[in-house]
């Protein structure tokens, strides 16, 4: 595993630390162009009542702000979860041409567990994958959560 990923995701872990104390679903993500961190977020759907605001679709769009072009072409996202099908379609959108991703996703994974929609060849695009870089540790956050949550007796 080459280094630069597990700098990367621990700095998308970071981001998932910060989704957890503010009580979000810990999931974060990076986006980095050129070795140049270009966006940095994690799960908002609570605070912001979106269910779209999953940390890949935020982090997407400040990328594309912050580059000042939709396509990002040259960039490679570094997220803790296995990204949905939701988000997956957005890498897909925005042409991101990696994607590392952390702990796989048994119940919503669209790259590897359920679909693999960032391989399919009848879409117009499609990501190089790198799987389980710091997966213990971006699963166990998860798990860690899940379980605080239950024994509160929230969902």
């Amino acid at each position: 595993m080459p280094p630069i990923h597990e700098h990367f995701m621990r700095l998308a872990l970071q981001q998932a630390q910060q989704a957890e104390m503010e009580k979000e679903v810990p999931v974060g993500a990076i986006i980095v162009c050129q070795d140049r961190v270009v966006a940095a977020a994690y799960n908002q759907r609570e605070q912001l009542k979106d269910p779209t605001a999953h940390a890949e679709m935020i982090a997407i769009t400040q990328a594309a702000e912050s580059l000042g072009d939709w396509r990002l072409e040259n960039c490679t996202l570094y997220v803790t979860l296995e990204p949905c099908p939701m988000c997956a379609g957005a890498i897909v959108q925005a042409r991101i041409p990696f994607v590392v991703y952390g702990a796989t996703d048994g119940k919503a994974g669209a790259v590897d567990s359920l679909f693999h929609l960032l391989g399919d060849e009848r879409l117009n695009h499609s990501a190089e994958v790198t799987s389980g870089v710091l997966a213990d540790q971006c699963g166990k956050i998860l798990t860690d959560f899940f379980k605080r949550q239950r024994s509160f007796g929230k969902k």
